[in-house]
């Protein structure tokens, strides 16, 4: 079995780019699911976090004005039963999923909203953030890397629109904050 090494050097991408080359090459009846962020993120290692000046900051390797696609992690599951559910017509198709499209000052404004006090955004180089002291930095930030290097491509493959025809409960940011928005614990 050929192996794919490091092509994108995050290796969730890796591992999973490889599992649909070896489904592919058998010819097995396969529909690929492609997810994204997770929003779940802001609540753990991407939470907005005080800074010295005391002010909420959401720091992120995204540059400005480009879009993050994210999704809820409970509609991986919805969205792949409604696949299952279209039955054939999906066979052979990649999905790419996503609740959202935002700026990281779109995500920002949003969770300060939810929080009850404002959030800034700031946006850190990827090598920056590779850096930081957080769990799974270094992975993470290559995933960003990822997203920025290919953001249109990427984003375009998420067409909200019809994601929700196939998945009506899929939620955007709003509806997420709306449900979990009450989890963010800040100091």
């Amino acid at each position: 079995m050929p192996v794919l090494q490091g092509k994108y050097n995050v290796p969730h991408f890796d591992a999973k780019g490889e599992g649909n080359q070896l489904f592919t090459e058998a010819g097995v009846p396969t529909t690929f699911l492609n997810t994204t962020f997770f929003f779940q993120g802001f609540l753990q290692a991407l939470a907005p976090r005080r800074g010295e000046d005391g002010v909420l900051t959401l720091t992120l390797p995204l540059e400005d004005g480009k879009l993050l696609a994210g999704v809820d992690v409970a509609d991986i599951g919805r969205t792949a039963f409604a696949l299952l559910r279209g039955g054939e017509r999906y066979i052979g198709r990649t999905v790419g999923l996503a609740g959202d499209h935002l700026t990281g000052t779109r995500y920002a404004e949003k969770l300060g909203a939810a929080i009850g006090e404002p959030v800034r955004f700031q946006s850190v180089p990827y090598d920056v953030f590779r850096s930081l002291e957080i769990p799974a930095a270094e992975e993470i930030g290559n995933m960003f890397q990822y997203y920025g290097d290919f953001d249109r491509e990427f984003t375009g493959a998420r067409d909200l629109n019809r994601l929700r025809e196939l998945n009506p409960a899929l939620r955007s940011f709003d509806a997420w904050l709306a449900e979990n928005g009450s989890q963010f614990q800040v100091d």
